[in-house]
């Protein structure tokens, strides 16, 4: 790769995340913008009343998820959420939507610590694919697992593999995420071998 292509995508590699989080951060500003919240026309220190319906909304939301959240660690916090999930799965249709948002929303926040241990199921006679065990078991016997797809990780298929597709590894839940997001491109670490890609070939080392 010649020298003005290496710098083109280092730059793209550190000027695509920055100009993406700022395109999401000002579409979500311009999202909260439009609550229809009280607040004057003229804000007295010549704050936009845009920013102080911004902030007020997020303070608002802030205190919120708080109350809930301190709501739901008591025992008429489990009443409630309990009758919340009875209401909705009563619902034709409500239900599918309201249990898929809550367990992405679960997964999300959960974080990779929550994560079963990653490993590789060989789908295909030499082809291996990366999931993650989900700690559950099926009613035959085999275990029940979840395989992302790659570079979103929030679609995947949920899999019952028998233990001799199973090939256990020694790698983080934040190494096989990584790797996953990154379609390939990441670091690459397998039974502890590194595998560097460099310019004059494939270079192997313990």
């Amino acid at each position: 790769m010649s020298s003005w292509k290496r710098d083109a995508a280092s730059g793209l590699i550190v000027l695509l995340p920055i100009l993406v989080t700022l395109y999401i951060v000002s579409w979500l500003y311009r999202q909260i913008a439009k609550v229809p919240l009280p607040v004057p026309k003229t804000v007295p220190g010549g704050i936009p009343p845009e920013l102080l319906k911004v902030g007020v909304t997020i303070v608002v939301f802030v205190l919120l998820v708080l109350a809930v959240g301190y709501l739901m660690r008591t025992a008429i916090g489990s009443l409630v959420e309990n009758g919340i999930d009875n209401a909705a799965n009563r619902i034709p249709g409500l239900r599918v939507v309201y249990n898929a948002s809550k367990m992405a929303a679960e997964t999300a926040i959960s974080g990779p610590g929550e994560l079963q241990k990653p490993v590789k199921i060989e789908v295909l006679d030499g082809i291996r694919m990366t999931a993650f065990k989900t700690g559950k078991i099926s009613k035959d016997g085999r275990e029940i697992m979840f395989m992302p797809t790659a570079p979103n990780i929030t679609t995947g298929f949920v899999i019952e593999v028998d233990d001799d597709r199973i090939t256990e590894t020694n790698e983080s839940v934040e190494d096989a995420l990584t790797r996953i997001l990154s379609a390939g491109f990441g670091e690459t670490k397998a039974s502890g071998i590194d595998i560097e890609v460099t310019e004059e070939g494939t270079a192997v080392s313990d």
